[in-house]
């Protein structure tokens, strides 16, 4: 590691020598940015956006694969606009998945999220578990992947991505804030959690997509890290990453009335949600190049 930077191999991000022509949404965000920077040189990639591009001019022949990641994601604040999820979830995927099979595109990749099956469990969710999103988003995400599996057929292959919480350098929203809040306030009240989480680093989720790619496969993928964390460890492991002294006690009272008054501060900080992805890794010969404090340790300091 130099200045700060990790560098990576393209061998360790299983880059496959074969070239792909893909359209790429949502190239500007946060993991279509990543995707685009560290695959270039494994496919060829043409960006499309809803927001500044002309939909109508937009010309798929020779595209192989379009990887959709374009979407309105959910709003931390509790602020719900289905008619907007609706929208940009459901019909602008289906506006673009059947412009690309009409324009003979073989296989979509449409990112989605672990919003669908619902809310925090203590059942870890796996590939075939039954969905029952409860907030817009996870229901938009959910009549997106609906909409796509009604057009697959048999020279259309719809391949979905279901993502817990995605990580990395440059994360924004309350993995950022986590990260401020470690960096300033040595002492906190989030010792002793005991539930168990799943992530992925944003590198795991593009190395993911890319095996998608060059196996051809459809259906519905799971991915995540490897270990799960606990609330405690995830800041423990953060707070060593920067290079902090932290100091975690345990105060079952913060635990009430953030339960009280912040529930789903509550849910997230204290409750579980994990997924088993066995099933995804068979299908697609896949490990995930990256460990959790690996994972951490770049969001930290950065990737080249």
């Amino acid at each position: 590691m130099a200045d700060g930077i990790i560098e990576v191999s393209k061998k360790d991000l299983g880059i496959d020598k074969k070239m792909k022509n893909l359209l790429l949404t949502g190239a500007n965000g946060f993991v279509g940015s990543y995707f685009k920077k560290h695959y270039n040189e494994a496919f060829k990639i043409k960006t499309f956006s809803f927001l500044s591009d002309d939909f109508e001019a937009l010309c798929l022949n020779g595209i192989e694969v379009v990887v959709h990641l374009s979407a309105l994601v959910h709003q931390m604040d509790g602020v719900e606009n289905e008619s907007e999820y609706e929208r940009v979830n459901v019909t602008q995927t289906l506006q673009l998945a059947q412009k690309a099979k009409k324009s003979g595109v073989g296989h979509v990749i449409f990112m989605s999220s672990v919003k669908v099956y619902g809310e925090e469990s203590d059942t870890a969710y796996h590939e075939d578990t039954a969905c029952y999103p409860l907030d817009a988003y996870g229901k938009s995400k959910l009549k997106a992947e609906k909409a796509l599996q009604n057009i697959e057929d048999d020279s259309f292959k719809v391949s979905i991505i279901r993502t817990p919480i995605v990580y990395g350098y440059g994360v924004k929203a309350n993995m950022h804030n986590l990260i401020t809040l470690i960096d300033k306030i040595p002492i906190l009240p989030l010792g002793g959690i005991k539930n168990s989480r799943s992530m992925v680093y944003i590198g795991n989720l593009c190395a993911i997509i890319s095996a998608i790619i060059n196996t051809e496969k459809s259906g519905i993928f799971l991915c995540k890290d490897e270990e799960t964390l606990s609330t405690t460890e995830l800041i423990l492991h953060i707070a060593s990453a920067s290079d902090k002294k932290i100091f975690l006690v345990s105060l079952p009272f913060f635990a009430f009335l953030l339960q009280k008054f912040k529930p789903s501060f509550y849910k997230r900080l204290y409750l579980s949600l994990e997924i088993e992805n066995s099933k995804s890794k068979k299908t697609l010969q896949f490990s995930v190049p990256y460990s959790a404090e690996e994972g951490i340790k770049l969001m930290i300091h950065g990737e080249k």
